[in-house]
């Protein structure tokens, strides 16, 4: 079995067209989106239309959710950008994707932890960093779902493979479009990342899980520049270089 992984698009067009590209050189069975699909001053309604016709197994981002759940003083500015682009037929059918989904026995998908979108499931943010979560407090926000087994997460960007409590593997694809989120207060203090398109390709072999954390090289001069002509050069700089700050 090899399920590839992908998450956290943020509407980055070229970044997802590279990661599919090469996901179709490298046979795998099926594809699960772990949200957060188009939020970003980039290609929002492209992106949504790209991912509608593919018609991927797709749980609900944060982003996906506030893009219809917060006022309009309450969202970002990428998540203004994002809602002014997408009819509200679009932004009903992004809240309306499920918030965690069994894409297969004993693969379980979320976007941030199973009961909550908006936590992270590995990490916390110490000093302004993102760090390591303890081995206890990864088990707590897992709940019912610490058992042998496989655990798909996303938002924090960060790829990541860890053997979890009660015998979870947990996976973490990184980002397709976004190195870092630069509309995040906290995103300076982030360790620094590359701006390559990120995803992951899980795999079962021998009854063991194992995966391939993927790093792939697209146009991000031109994603730069997108961002530049849509009056962010924050997120220009960020898809430029992989990091904030």
């Amino acid at each position: 079995m090899r399920l590839a992984v992908i998450s956290d698009i943020h509407g980055n067009l070229l970044a997802l067209d590279a990661v599919l590209a090469d996901i179709e050189s490298r046979a795998v069975d099926a594809i699960v989106n772990l949200g957060d699909c188009v939020t970003g001053p980039l290609w929002p309604k492209e992106s949504f239309a790209r991912l509608v016709a593919l018609d991927l197994p797709t749980v609900r981002g944060n982003h996906d959710r506030w893009i219809v759940d917060r006022p309009e003083d309450a969202l970002s500015p990428a998540g203004r950008f994002a809602r002014a682009a997408l009819s509200a037929s679009e932004r009903a059918w992004l809240h309306a994707l499920p918030a965690t989904l069994e894409v297969a026995p004993e693969i379980l998908a979320v976007h941030g932890t199973p009961a909550d979108d908006s936590t992270y499931l590995l990490e916390e943010q110490h000093d302004g960093r993102l760090v390591p979560a303890p081995r206890a407090t990864v088990a707590d926000r897992l709940g019912d779902a610490a058992r042998p087994g496989v655990v798909l997460c996303g938002h924090s960007h960060r790829q990541a493979l860890v053997q979890g409590p009660g015998g979870a593997v947990i996976l973490n694809p990184g980002s397709v479009g976004c190195a870092v989120f630069a509309d995040n207060p906290a995103a300076p203090g982030l360790e620094y990342r590359s701006p390559h398109a990120r995803y992951a390709i899980l795999t079962l072999r021998h009854g063991r899980w194992g995966a391939e954390l993927l790093a792939i090289d697209y146009d991000w001069a031109a994603a730069a520049r997108r961002a530049s002509e849509n009056g962010r050069e924050d997120w220009a700089a960020m898809l430029a270089t992989g990091a904030v700050g």
